[in-house]
């Protein structure tokens, strides 16, 4: 009878094993959509992150303990991300969780994160509020390393009047939180410069047609279209604009990087200028590293979407840096930590020293963003000297003068 129990405990204890997870192991929490029309984002970063969750566990994990990452499929909706947040906290007892790559379900999710005091490291969502949710309550457990709305609309105002002298400009958005907030954005963001839109559409997702809406704006006299949206539907833009035979500059928030809107406009696409934390080259050890080690492991030559991939990526190694620094997976603890990492943490965006402070939830910065053309189906730097901003230190003292720095780089 011992002998057999002795047995049966060595069998589970080599099973464990075999499985490469201590009993003792750290879950962290992923979530994002890995199907659908935003499914290259999820995936992209859902890929990205487990390349960084596979590096930590082979140099031994965290505080001797490996990392066990949870991914979840939220499907794009508000309703699905609530379920699976409560499922990775009450169940799954998650000690931090990354992800979210649709604004409107991290909005309507992270609340619950907030109230359990576990955080949550935003890699893909760009709402500008997203950080600011709870940033009135003593602790706020809601992090972010992509670029924000404020930040990329600034950036894409600046580029189209600094650079390309335009002014009569058409917003189309679509109708999910993600477009809106960001037409909103987009909108403040000219009337600093002070002007106004001649043109602003809404369309709905899987919208195939979008010749209404880029009738008005033709009619109105726009001399460039700026979208805010998700890849499928900015394809039907593109290619609804060469039906029209309207031949005006196409630009957009970093989503217009997705290899669904390149891959369903193909040639359509050529030209489209957007916002970029990362470009698919290879222009530093770190992300050449990176790139390599994504394809190897994905069998893929164009990463779906190199955004997500690289910001999954880097967002697993700063709560990494956060818990080994704090040497605790409790979530006050995390949090403490991530608000002053003393440690700089080498990512594939940015070398990251202390991007975080207690008022601060936002990683990245204007001097951090590129502008990203599409070409031949890939996207590549619109400007050789943006090719020099890769694996920059940005500290919180540069984030500072960001804003002036950005400026001065478009003269």
């Amino acid at each position: 009878m011992k002998f057999t129990h002795k047995l049966a405990l060595g069998s589970i204890a080599l099973a464990v094993a075999t499985l490469g997870f201590a009993a003792d192991s750290i879950k962290i929490g992923l979530q994002g959509p890995l199907t659908g029309g935003s499914s290259p984002m999820g995936v992209s970063m859902r890929d990205g992150a487990k390349l960084a969750v596979n590096e930590i566990n082979a140099k031994g994990g965290i505080m001797g303990r490996k990392i066990e990452m949870i991914e979840r499929d939220d499907e794009a909706k508000n309703e699905r991300g609530v379920q699976i947040a409560q499922e990775l906290i009450n169940k799954e007892k998650v000690v931090a969780t990354v992800g979210y790559i649709n604004s409107g379900v991290g909005l309507a999710s992270q609340r619950f994160y907030q109230e359990a005091k576990i955080p949550v490291m935003n890699n893909v969502a760009t709402a500008s509020v997203i950080t600011k949710q709870f940033a009135d309550q003593p602790e706020n457990y809601v992090f972010r390393n992509s670029a924000n709305d404020t930040i990329q609309s600034g950036l894409i105002v600046e580029e189209l009047i600094t650079r390309r002298k335009l002014t009569k400009v058409a917003i189309l958005a679509d109708s999910t939180n993600y477009g809106q907030l960001g037409r909103e954005d987009l909108e403040k963001a000219l009337a600093a410069k002070g002007l106004k839109a001649v043109a602003t559409e809404k369309y709905n997702i899987k919208d195939v047609d979008m010749t209404a809406q880029l009738l008005k704006a033709k009619e109105a006299g726009a001399e460039v279209v700026i979208t805010y949206g998700i890849g499928p539907e900015l394809a039907q833009i593109a290619n609804g604009m060469i039906k029209l035979n309207w031949k005006v500059p196409m630009m957009g928030s970093w989503t217009l990087s997705m290899a669904n809107f390149l891959d369903n406009a193909g040639k359509n696409a050529d030209g489209a200028i957007m916002p970029q934390t990362f470009i698919q080259e290879p222009n530093t050890p770190k992300r050449a590293s990176f790139i390599s080690a994504y394809q190897k492991a994905y069998k893929v030559k164009r990463i779906p979407s190199p955004v997500s991939a690289a910001q999954g990526y880097d967002s697993v190694y700063l709560l990494a840096a956060a818990m080994k620094q704090a040497n605790s997976t409790e979530g006050p603890k995390i949090l403490a930590a991530l608000e002053n990492l003393n440690a700089k943490v080498e990512g594939v965006v940015t070398t990251y020293d202390h991007p975080f402070t207690k008022a601060d939830h936002e990683a990245i910065t204007a001097n951090m963003v590129v502008i990203g053309k599409a070409v031949d189906g890939q996207i590549v730097y619109a400007y050789d000297e943006d090719k020099k901003k890769g694996g920059e230190v940005r500290t919180k003292a540069a984030k500072t003068a960001a804003k002036p720095a950005a400026k001065d780089a478009k003269k």
